[in-house]
Order: structure tokens, then sequence, then C-alpha cells
């Protein structure tokens, strides 16, 4: 395993290049509030090394990140509680903060190879074991930069009572967009605040701020699984025809594999199958379906007991659930918790295409009035968000892989891989990036408890499906 040490060479503060003028203060929403107990938000990408100096890299990156903060004032304010005790966003341009490290003794080669993700990633970002509340403080950003051996990686760390994963993302793609180049960027924030989720309840603070709601000194096991397209495909044909189909007589085989081949666009004249054919809200989708087999198999390898509860929760993008929609832009978190729950024995003892259902009930019953009684019932009881797994019985699905991770191109070629810090992990988190291919495959970022990763590792019916990259390799 390579060493984890990496060397703070430089620290500073970026400024936006122009001043905030439109914008002075944001109120925090009821999905923005739930969040300050959260850690800051802590993803990056891994570069092949620029073909240029590592002093204009810096140059570059400084600039462009200047101009981009400029597009998104709210990144370099601070977190303001006034006298009635609503918390904003104040654009005060304070700036953010900018770190140069060194860790040149590793490789893109020996940070991607071992089979668990290594612990040199967690010193490729600011912020560690940071609460989102400290941003009264504290910057509400960092970018630092960490030469390697023959890479760069760019880790992003963001409170997370400012953004949630698409606003995340939004901001790292302008990053990259403005740094290739661009003159001007392609989507512009919304920062509108006259929206359902803009609210006048209070969420009350003890003295001194929240506290983090899991533990953090769990020994835990985190490697990322990759899926192929072709994979996920199977997944999502064993989910909407039942296990019976997949398990039956071998005359069936071929015409599965026709069936599967035809969502994949070889269906060379054959007939798609009857799920293809289904109504889309009739559909259960590829994630649901991925997620479904890792649900019964990390539910497995619990080894828990039979009528034990277990609880998978999904976070979802309500900016295209409510009606009238939020714009795709809107900045700040906008997702709610879907929790769907099923004893251990039911989950194991039924096919695959039992959780899957209860996941794509769950996912497709998550419209406008269910969405809207999420925030009446916060506001009738402010609280914080309850990341970790109390129980023993959870996995928490964060992220998704629908986020544009891959597209930061920063001016000599796309990520080699995505990886985050040690931000909000215990056991059952689980995070979904796209695959670094490019054609719809899918990255599970696992986190588990070191037995119940052994039993993962050594199911079957989970492993059948899993590919040996979990990255992009490097381009020669």
């Amino acid at each position: 395993m390579p060493s984890p040490n990496t060397t703070i060479v430089s620290r500073c503060t970026i400024y936006p290049d122009q001043k905030s003028t439109t914008i002075e203060t944001l109120k925090l929403s009821v999905s923005d509030l739930p969040m300050l107990s959260c850690q800051y938000i802590q993803k990056g990408v891994l570069l092949p090394y620029p073909p240029y100096s590592i002093d204009d890299l810096i140059t570059f990156l400084k600039h462009s990140l200047s101009t981009a903060l400029s597009h998104f004032p709210a990144l370099a304010g601070r977190l303001q509680t006034d006298p009635t005790d609503h918390i904003h966003i104040v654009c005060n341009d304070a700036g953010v903060d900018f770190i140069e490290a060194k860790a040149r003794h590793l490789s893109i080669h020996t940070i991607l190879s071992p089979t668990d993700v290594p612990e040199c990633f967690k010193g490729f970002f600011a912020f560690d074991k940071t609460l989102s509340y400290s941003g009264h403080a504290k910057p509400l950003m960092a970018v630092q930069v960490t030469e390697l051996q023959d890479g760069i990686f760019i880790g992003c760390s963001v409170n997370h009572a400012v953004t949630d994963g698409t606003s995340f993302w939004h901001f790292f793609n302008t990053f990259a967009e403005i740094c290739k180049g661009s003159k001007k960027i392609s989507n512009s924030p919304d920062f509108s605040r006259n929206t359902l989720f803009n609210s006048p309840a209070v969420l009350k603070f003890p003295a001194g701020g929240p506290k983090v709601t899991f533990s953090g000194d769990e020994p835990l096991r985190e490697r990322v699984f990759h899926f192929r397209r072709e994979a996920i495909l199977k997944l999502k044909f064993r989910a909407n025809n039942n296990d019976l189909i997949c398990n039956s007589a071998e005359i069936f085989g071929k015409q599965r594999n026709d069936s599967w081949k035809a969502a994949n666009g070889e269906s060379n004249g054959k007939v798609a199958p009857l799920f293809l054919m289904k109504d889309k809200t009739a559909e259960i989708s590829s994630f649901q379906s991925l997620c479904a087999q890792l649900w019964r198999s990390v539910t497995r390898a619990r080894k828990l007991m039979p009528s034990k509860m277990t609880t998978f929760r999904m976070a979802v993008n309500c900016r295209h659930r409510l009606e009238p929609r939020l714009e795709p832009y809107y900045f700040g978190n906008a997702i709610q918790s879907i929790p769907t729950a099923a004893s251990a024995g039911e989950l194991l003892s039924k096919d695959l295409s039992f959780g899957a259902e209860l996941l794509h009930r769950n996912v497709v019953a998550h419209g406008d009035g269910t969405v809207r009684k999420g925030i009446s019932d916060w506001e009738k009881e402010p609280r914080l968000f309850p990341l970790g797994n109390f129980d023993g019985a959870s996995i928490t699905m964060g992220s998704s892989p629908r986020f544009p991770m891959y597209d930061n191109d920063f001016g000599w070629g796309r990520p080699l891989a995505v990886r985050s810090g040690r931000a909000n992990k215990f056991d059952g988190k689980i995070s979904a990036f796209p695959g670094g291919d490019g054609k719809g495959s899918v990255d599970l970022e696992v986190v588990l408890s070191p037995d119940t990763m052994i039993g993962l590792e050594n199911d079957g019916e989970f492993m059948q499906y899993v590919s040996e990259i979990s990255g992009c390799p490097p381009t020669p």
C-alpha cells in the first residue's frame, strides 16, 4: 500500500476576480440546513501530468478559480446567523483556500492498482473532518492541487450546507471549462430563493454548533467496484423479469443474452425483451437494479437475523420532481433521502426483483406531493440529517452516476479517475460514480466494516458482475 504522506508546499486565499454586486446574502433552505452537521464534501479528479511546468499549472488554476468564483460568489462567502436565528450565506468575497501539495513518491499506477482505496487520497483534500457549521468562521471551499510522480490530483472540498452534488459538479465543471480557455461559461448558476425550499422555519443549535452524527473512529475498508454496462443490463433484465427466468433451462440462455444485447443496441433485428417495452415508470432502472443487488449482498455479508429490518437510503435530486420545476442549475441543496425497508429474511429469500421493485416504487412515488410533504414535515420538526448506520443494518447511497465527473477537462485531457476524501464515511456509505470509460459503466465506492467487506468480496452473486477495472487507465 503506498505511503499516504503529502507535503504542503504553499497555501493562499483566492478571491473572485470581480466583486459580488448582484447577490448580497442567500438564506439557507430546508434542504441546506440539515447538512450543517455533515462534513464538507470532498471529491476530486486524477489527471495525467500536464504538458507544462507545475508552476505554470498553479498559475493557470489560481487565475481560473478566481474567474469561476465571480460566477459562484456564494462559494467565496461565509455563513452568518442573524438575530432571528436564520442562517445565511453572506457573499462578502472573503475568498477560498488554495493549497499546493506534493506527493512525488506516488504514481498513478500505485494509487489506482490496490484493491482497497489507498489512504493517500485522504491527504489530497483540505478541511478533513470539518463540519459544515464551521463555515461561520472558515472558508466555504478549498481547492488542493497535489503533484504526483506522473499525474495531478485536483481535490475540492465544499461546505455541504452550501451545495449538493449537482451544484458541486456544476462548479467543478465551470472551473475546468475556464481553465481550458473558455471565455463564456456553458451554464450559469441560478441563485433564486423564491422556491418551496425557502422557509421561515428555524433550526436551533447548541452553543458551539452541532456534533457529527456518526462515530468516525470505527475500522473501515473502502473499495471501488466497477460494473460494465453489459453487466448492469444483465442485472436490469433479472430485476424486471425475476430470477425464475434468469435461472430457467439452458434453452432460454441465448434468448436472455439477446435481450440484454438489444438493450445495448446490439439486437440485430431481434425483438426487444418485455421490460424494454414497458412504460418507463413501470420499468425498474439499471441503477435501481444495481442498488438492489448491492442491498442483498451487503445484507447477506452482515449475517443479520432474518427478522432484522434493513434500510436502503437513497439521496435524490428534487429539482425536476417539484411542480413547477426548479431550474436545473439551481444553486444549493435540493435533495431528499428516500428510505426503503425490508427484513433481511425477505430480502434474501426472494429474488432480486423483490428488492428492486421496492426501491423503484419509492423512487417513482417521490414526486411533487411527496417532496412537499417532506418539506412540511421538516418545518414542523426541524432537525439535522442523521448520517450514519445506527442499527448496523443500513446502507446510504449518495452521489450519482449521472453527475458529469469525467467532463472536467482542464485543458490536457479527461480525468483518469474520480476519488473522494475521508468525509462523511461510515459502515454502509456508498457513493455512485460514472465509470471512466464513458460507455455507461458505473463505479460504486463502497465503505464497509472489514468483516462485511470480506463477505461481500466472497459473495458470488455480487462479484459475478464486477469488472477488474476501477478507474480509467492512463493513455500512453
